[in-house]
């Protein structure tokens, strides 16, 4: 996944992202947690058409956040972001024991029911809270994983972060002709798919109702679903209080149709995943690591799309 901040982009080389990482894999979780923490308001002042953009985004979960209420919860998601980062920068330094000890999860038999038929699963994540830790939790119990991810610039930099979840145990696809082969081979194979899901990177998604305002989501969720005859799991990882602490929410897999007309299956499957994706924002909105334009008005929409 590409990061949001795209305006420090030219100036965060790979090599600072390389020391950024060794210094949080050397570093106590609670002081790399409190380090970040004192970043993120001068990172939330600095990028301020991002700030301006959660604000958007989070008064379309809650519209009565306003004033005070509304920078302090676009604070928070600066936080949780930084927060993100550090904790993925150090997981490849923790141990097993202590990655299991700090992961809670609800609704895990949805993914155990579905690899029992053989067809693997897709799991459908928002942009929100520690979906790294959650990986690096499956890989260390066993299962194969593959994720695809939006291409970074410079490539050097997506070689670099391809690596760091590879060796958390992920197979990175990056998103482009390539993904949907490689996805249909890994269902095949029983494995598990994540796909970030709330957001419509190379356009030309399904319409859909979100948070009460039309706007286009990835067709690829229930696409592949019902050609892989596959379970579509929504799924979100939250930060807890405690210093390294998540929990999982895994929900039921969505009702795909794989008897009537495609575009008609695929529009309706579509729609229940935004459902359940705000349903799994609301949860912590604070914590939903969306800084892009994600509706026609948003200012800048549509300039993303490749």
């Amino acid at each position: 996944m590409a990061s949001p901040f795209d305006e420090l982009t030219d100036s965060l080389t790979v090599s600072g992202y390389k020391l950024g990482s060794l210094i949080a894999r050397v570093t106590p979780g609670p002081v790399a947690q409190g380090a970040a923490a004192l970043l993120a308001p001068g990172i939330a002042l600095s990028l301020r058409s991002k700030r301006l953009m959660v604000e958007r985004h989070l008064q379309r979960v809650n519209p009565a956040l306003k004033g005070l209420s509304l920078r302090r919860a676009s604070q928070q998601a600066f936080d949780s972001y930084m927060r993100y980062y550090t904790e993925s920068f150090r997981l490849p330094n923790l141990s097993k024991k202590h990655v299991d000890r700090c992961f809670s999860a609800d609704g895990f038999h949805y993914i155990e029911e579905a690899l029992e038929k053989g067809n693997g699963a897709i799991l459908a994540l928002p942009h929100l809270g520690g979906w790294e830790w959650a990986g690096r939790w499956m890989a260390d119990r066993g299962h194969r994983m593959t994720v695809i991810v939006e291409p970074l610039n410079p490539p050097e930099l997506f070689e670099w972060f391809t690596k760091l979840r590879s060796d958390l145990g992920m197979n990175v696809v990056p998103l482009g002709p390539a993904a949907a082969p490689a996805i249909l081979g890994a269902l095949k194979r029983n494995e598990i798919v994540c796909l970030l899901s709330d957001r419509d990177i190379q356009g030309g998604g399904i319409e859909v109702d979100f948070f009460g305002e039309k706007t286009t989501l990835p067709a690829g969720p229930a696409m592949l679903g019902i050609r892989g005859n596959t379970a579509v799991l929504p799924v979100a990882t939250y930060f807890t209080s405690s210093v390294d602490g998540h929990h999982a929410v895994i929900r039921p897999p969505l009702p795909l149709d794989r008897e009537g007309k495609l575009r008609t299956a695929i529009t309706a499957g579509t729609q229940a995943l935004a459902v359940e994706l705000e349903g799994l924002i609301r949860r912590a909105p604070e914590q939903w690591h969306l800084f892009q334009p994600n509706w026609p008005s948003d200012p800048g929409y549509g300039d993303h799309f490749v």
